[in-house]
């Protein structure tokens, strides 16, 4: 970690450092600095420095994307702008920079996550409608069921996992918020293809019966998947897939026509950004998220575009999905996560009838 961001992060309990040892956080200065008198952020007049705090998956894509907007903003204002970027869970990110972590964006990978930061006053509610979409999600995915080599269960949808004779392996929606979009696309699977939610409490139950283990996030679950070699299908992302393919690992999967919109939002951090004098350069950063330039990076690496230039450009790589609903057909985050997940919520009781069968 570099001395400036541990400046900007002085943890004050023992709870904020463990936070910030468990970000994993790397850092990286895209374009080095120079001289003159500094400003609020610790940057000089012809120097910007900016704070990009977002999950794993994400890093291919603002590797690319972090350079075409920093040639852009110094053609506009002759300024440089550098870099430092955050990578790790989205809920571990989350909690970092509510410890303390002055991120000056947050490129989370749901918007309950971005929430828990407009709970904590750190951004202003109405961050959504800043984005040229007005809905403030960045890019998007859909959900897969990666299966063992040559498919030997024949699983060709959710269905397939409530089956007696497969095994599952996905991550605790309790720890982990990924998780969460899985818990939600079975759910789904039945509520909105006109079953009750009687019905859907059945199939999940029936579902979670079958998964042995339930690691504390997707790295996790990967792992027992991969390398324990546990279960014959696992609950996975279309983005990772494709990103895994390009690295070398061509991953058999399916993706079920029944399936949710996993959303991921982008919103600047209205406390930081006041407070380091950054606010101009942040925005016009997640301005230009949305150009087909920036788009286009995000779909090279998996995730599903939102400008319909892009769409239109990708559509054989991301067909449409023939019944696709989405966080919101569930009242949103702020209703989903007190219903299904909270201590004693429907979740718990699902785990609880599993454990007393």
């Amino acid at each position: 970690m570099s001395q400036d961001i541990w400046n900007r992060w002085k943890p004050t309990s023992l709870k904020s450092f463990i936070s910030l040892f468990l970000v994993g956080i790397s850092l990286s200065g895209v374009i080095a600095a120079c001289a003159p008198s500094p400003d609020k952020s610790g940057s000089t007049s012809q120097t910007k420095e900016l704070t990009l705090v977002s999950y794993a998956v994400t890093r291919a894509a603002y590797e690319k994307i972090i350079p075409l907007f920093a040639k852009e903003w110094k053609e506009k204002t002759g300024q440089t702008v550098r870099f430092d970027q955050s990578y790790g869970g989205s809920g571990s990110q989350t909690r970092a920079v509510i410890d303390g972590l002055e991120a000056d964006i947050v490129a989370l990978a749901l918007s309950a996550d971005t929430l828990q930061l407009q709970n904590a006053g750190l951004i202003k509610p109405g961050w959504e409608k800043k984005t040229p979409n007005g809905d403030g999600i960045v890019h998007r995915s859909v959900g897969v069921i990666v299966t063992r080599e040559g498919n030997p269960k024949n699983i060709k949808d959710w269905d397939d996992l409530a089956r007696s004779d497969v095994s599952v392996i996905t991550a605790n929606p309790k720890t982990s918020g990924g998780a969460r979009w899985n818990y939600m696309v079975l759910w789904g699977k039945v509520t909105k293809t006109g079953g009750t939610e009687k019905q859907a409490k059945d199939f999940v139950t029936r579902v979670y019966k079958n998964v042995p283990v339930l690691p504390r996030d997707a790295r996790e679950a990967t792992d027992a998947f991969f390398v324990q070699k546990q279960g014959d299908a696992l609950i996975n992302y279309e983005n990772e897939v494709i990103l895994a393919k390009q690295q070398g690992q061509d991953l058999p999967y399916v993706v079920p026509e029944i399936n949710i919109s996993i959303d991921n939002p982008i919103a600047v951090v209205d406390s930081y950004v006041d407070k380091r004098g950054t606010r101009e350069v942040a925005e016009a950063f997640v301005q230009f998220l949305f150009t087909p330039a920036a788009q286009r990076e995000f779909a090279k690496v998996g995730f599903r575009p939102v400008v319909p230039e892009v769409v239109a450009e990708f559509a054989d790589t991301y067909p449409q999905i023939s019944n696709l609903f989405t966080i919101e057909d569930f009242g949103g985050w702020n209703q989903v996560s007190p219903k299904f997940f909270a201590d004693g919520a429907i979740f718990d009781d699902i785990q609880a009838n599993i454990a007393r069968r």
